[in-house]
């Protein structure tokens, strides 16, 4: 069994093994589990906008950053759950305000911009939280693990078919079009404004709603670590890594990079950022195609 069909399959039997890492009993190892399903959220996320449109952003942090900031403050006065459909509202919102300014720019100038506007918000955040009085801010009572796990693995199965989805699409030719070449596309009637704006606001969603459910796991808020653009970096490092354009990249990119965390970050924790570094030199240079694309290579043969 090849193509779309073990594709398919390969998910479902992923899908079906996280379901079940809460019948392990150990709370490290539904930690890790945890981990691996926000960054796949994240990462699929990531990709709807970036990985098939071409424009690569450095600032998926703000969605994810407002996204945890509006759930600990909204804890106050609403149960959990809609604090976490307003984290993803809230972060849908800003891309939508901002995404028409910052779509009109591209190649490494909407790096830069992404990066910028990102530092921007965290700043602003901060400033406003000091003059608060707040320089971080704790949460009681928050759900179990388990249940947050749950709703993080719900998020990264929601984001992978939306993935699945998009590249079989009218919607994902038509982004695929604008990544090929975005005058042609645009002379031949491809809705350019509308599908960017619509893939902009669509990625940046689910980011608000991993960042509410990190907070509510780690019963802790503060600016800076919420904005934290090695966030970022992390995601289009794991993207690089696992394949940019493949549904299957973010989920092997993912599993390799939290393992490889989990062996490094205890040993060498100063050295870790300089190892993914490395790691994506390398890929970028030598196996462009990510993980995927070797994995996909060696089904074939």
């Amino acid at each position: 069994m090849t193509g779309k069909p073990f594709q398919i399959a390969a998910f479902l039997a992923v899908a079906g093994l996280l379901a079940l890492v809460p019948l392990l009993g150990s709370e490290y190892w539904l930690g890790v589990a945890f981990i691996v399903a926000m960054w796949i959220a994240l990462i699929q996320s990531w990709s709807l906008l970036s990985a098939t449109t071409g424009y690569i952003s450095l600032g998926h942090a703000v969605f994810y950053g407002i996204g945890a900031y509006v759930l600990v403050v909204s804890l106050d006065w609403m149960p959990v759950p809609y604090a976490l459909a307003l984290s993803g509202a809230a972060a849908g919102l800003l891309a939508l305000v901002v995404g028409l300014p910052v779509l009109r720019v591209k190649g490494p100038y909407f790096v830069i911009l992404t990066f910028g506007f990102a530092e921007l918000v965290k700043n602003l955040v901060m400033l406003l939280e000091t003059r608060l009085g707040q320089f971080s801010r704790m949460i009681f009572d928050a759900p179990s693990l388990e249940a947050l796990y749950y709703a993080m693995l719900a998020l990264a199965v929601i984001a992978t078919a939306l993935a699945a989805w998009t590249a079989q699409s009218r919607f994902g030719r038509g982004l695929a079009a604008i990544r090929e070449n975005e005058v042609a596309a645009e002379a031949i009637g491809v809705p350019v404004t509308r599908l960017k704006l619509f893939a902009f606001v669509a990625s940046a969603i689910i980011p608000g709603i991993v960042g509410g459910l990190l907070v509510l796991r780690t019963s802790y808020f503060a600016a800076d670590q919420a904005f934290d653009p090695v966030v970022s970096f992390t995601i289009v490092t794991t993207a690089i890594v696992g394949g940019l354009g493949r549904v299957s990249g973010p989920l092997l990119g993912t599993l390799f990079l939290v393992i490889l965390s989990e062996l490094l970050w205890a040993r060498f924790p100063q050295a870790y950022m300089m190892i993914l570094g490395a790691l994506l030199i390398v890929f970028i240079l030598f196996v462009p195609q990510g993980l995927a694309g070797l994995v996909s290579k060696g089904l074939k043969r």
